[in-house]
């Protein structure tokens, strides 16, 4: 079962507004009438108290009105549960993602109410599963409305040209990649946007030839061979979008010390803008 925050938040907004509106116009002035029918209003010992749920409903509607708008309209953190964007991200890194990007939606409806930029080859984006829409999803986009794509041999084609992969070297990692140490390091380009892949030669290559249709986008992990993407599960359509991935503002994982797995802040990876 996923937990829908967007939903919890929305509640709480809406339900602590109207439990500290409701008294503000009702009895809040009932409680001042009283206090100046007995001659205590300058008494501040002597007020009548206010009721506690209100009082906690007055206190935490900013809190959760501006997380609101915050986590809905600008940004929202998300933690990076899976190796599939490696080496790009790693398992515990936490990002933020520019959620005006790619337009202003509504929270839980996800209707898009301004438009904005649309995605290009090479951003990364945080989209809601195409197959389960409650679960978010992280991967590059290499392909746009229009494009042809095609996979095979571990070779990326868009429109008919390779992605030009250059080898770098064996990957090797003490820190939260050190699972995928032994597979292969590559740099590629997607769109005007450098950045590195993982191969592992005793996987085999997944074949895929499509056409990107109007309003869909085809993505891919990083992590070639160890990554559920378009090209088992298909398209992200444009509804689906949440965001653009921009920054990396901590890293709690799984890391090795002298061969021993322990959980510890990566610190090396704080700070990190995403590409």
């Amino acid at each position: 079962m996923n937990f829908d925050f967007s939903a919890l938040l929305v509640l709480l907004t809406f339900a602590s507004g109207l439990i500290w509106g409701i008294d503000s116009l009702f009895y809040a002035k009932a409680r001042r009438s009283d206090e100046n029918k007995q001659g205590i209003a300058e008494k501040e010992d002597h007020q009548i108290p206010e009721p506690l749920l209100v009082d906690y409903a007055r206190s935490f509607f900013p809190v959760f009105f501006i997380v609101l708008i915050l986590r809905s309209f600008l940004f929202e953190p998300f933690r990076i549960p899976s190796a599939s964007m490696m080496p790009t991200l790693m398992i515990g890194d936490f990002i933020l993602v520019n959620k005006y990007e790619y337009g202003i939606r509504l929270p839980v409806l996800n209707n898009k109410i301004i438009k904005n930029k649309t995605p290009q080859r090479g951003d990364i984006i945080v989209f809601r599963y195409p197959e389960d829409p409650r679960i978010p999803f992280i991967k590059r986009v290499v392909g746009v409305p229009g494009d042809k794509i095609a996979y095979f041999n571990k070779t990326l084609y868009i429109n008919g040209v390779a992605d030009g992969q250059k080898n770098i070297s064996v990957y090797q990692d003490d820190g939260p990649g050190w699972q995928m140490n032994g597979w292969q390091l590559l740099s590629t380009q997607t769109g005007e946007i450098e950045h590195e892949i993982l191969h592992n030669h005793h996987s085999p290559s997944k074949t895929v030839e499509e056409i990107v249709p109007e309003g869909h986008y085809f993505v891919l992990g990083d992590n070639r061979d160890n990554s559920k993407d378009s090209r088992f599960w298909g398209f992200v359509p444009d509804e689906n979008l949440m965001g653009r991935a921009i920054y990396i503002w901590m890293n709690w994982s799984n890391t090795r010390w002298w061969h021993i797995p322990s959980w510890d802040v990566e610190w090396s990876r704080v700070g990190i803008p995403i590409n």
